[in-house]
């Protein structure tokens, strides 16, 4: 199996444990997957989990959902191979991004994958040409083209294709967690690619911190700046920021979150969403519709469906402005407040 390690800088969630108490023993592993790294710490039991477990689902998914493997199931069905087989991985997140894609009126859409690379987001081993022409690539994109049958995935036009990016790392997320919950571990934290899942409490005994970075454009894993910890057990969480990751063409920056309706990155105030939810998979792709949504419509989709939530964007000036749901105000601690 051939696979392909990128390296590149998105809204990265920051752990922090204090240094004042002795840890309980605690197993800690780390890695890539599907483009990115992992981060998992958790809290042994009799009964406990043995560690190849975790990296054979994590392989398992990454080899049915990753876009960095020519051999996974997602990149096979991208190049219309007829002799795919549908895994369980590659159906649950297709379900669960249809209902995203009707609740958010086609903003979260998993067939954008024609619109990334044309903007330079993903591998260029594409079959699609490069077009100047934004409308003829929309003509690829919206999930009312597709069509999930007896197991098979059948297309409108075979130049479709999938991006599952938005949703798959929160995916893998939550199917590590219910990994570790099914062998009765009460303690444990799950991160892929910066989203991440929280149970139980961290090795000092106290719920656990999450760092959420402040948006820096110039910013990277040297350098980064904390805009808030937030203290939370039993959630799941995701950020989505567009002020990281993005291509310059003549001169010009443009963010890596695309519009699934315009065909555009997106321009706006809205730097950095973070979500928290029941699962992983929720949150990773809420985060990335609210995103698009920008400031006004995501503050309002926020409301009405009554999600938990942490904005950051700026003001007319430029100066970074924080936005949240009532329900973090106890749980979120501004970094700068407290210097």
């Amino acid at each position: 199996m051939s696979k392909t390690t990128i390296f590149c800088f998105f809204p990265f969630l920051l752990f922090l444990f204090s240094c004042n108490e002795k840890p309980k023993e605690y197993v800690f592993i780390e890695g890539f997957t599907q483009g990115g790294s992992f981060h998992i710490k958790y809290q042994p039991n009799p009964d406990s989990i043995q560690v190849q477990d975790i990296y054979k689902i994590l392989n398992d998914i990454s080899a049915s959902l990753s876009i960095y493997d020519s051999n996974s199931i997602i990149s096979r069905i991208n190049r219309n191979d007829s002799t795919v087989c549908l895994d369980r991985y590659f159906i649950e997140v297709y379900k669960e991004s249809y209902k995203i894609y009707q609740q958010t009126e086609g903003l979260f859409d998993i067939t954008v994958a024609p619109l990334v690379r044309y903007w330079g987001f993903l591998p260029k081993d594409t079959i699609i040409e490069k077009s100047p022409v934004i409308d003829s690539l929309l003509k690829l994109v919206g999930m009312d083209k597709v069509h999930l049958k007896n197991d098979k995935i059948y297309k409108d036009n075979p130049a479709i294709q999938f991006d599952v990016n938005a949703i798959a790392q929160g995916y893998t997320v939550d199917k590590v967690a219910m990994l570790l919950e099914s062998r009765n571990i009460k303690n444990y934290m799950v991160e892929v690619g910066g989203e991440l899942r929280v149970k139980g409490v961290n090795p000092e005994g106290e719920m656990w911190k999450v760092g959420v970075d402040k948006p820096l454009e110039n910013s990277d894993e040297t350098n980064r700046q904390l805009e808030s910890v937030l203290t939370i057990t039993d959630k799941a969480l995701a950020t989505s920021g567009r002020y990281r990751k993005f291509v310059e063409i003549n001169g010009v920056k443009y963010s890596h979150t695309i519009n699934p309706i315009t065909g555009y990155p997106t321009h706006h105030n809205l730097l950095s969403v973070t979500i928290l939810a029941p699962t992983a998979t929720m949150a990773d792709a809420w985060a990335t519709a609210i995103m698009v949504m920008g400031l006004e419509k995501g503050r309002q989709y926020i409301s009405e469906n009554k999600l938990s939530a942490y904005l950051i964007f700026s003001d007319d000036s430029g100066n970074l402005k924080t936005w949240m749901t009532k329900d973090l105000e106890d749980k979120i601690k501004n970094i700068e407040a407290d210097e």
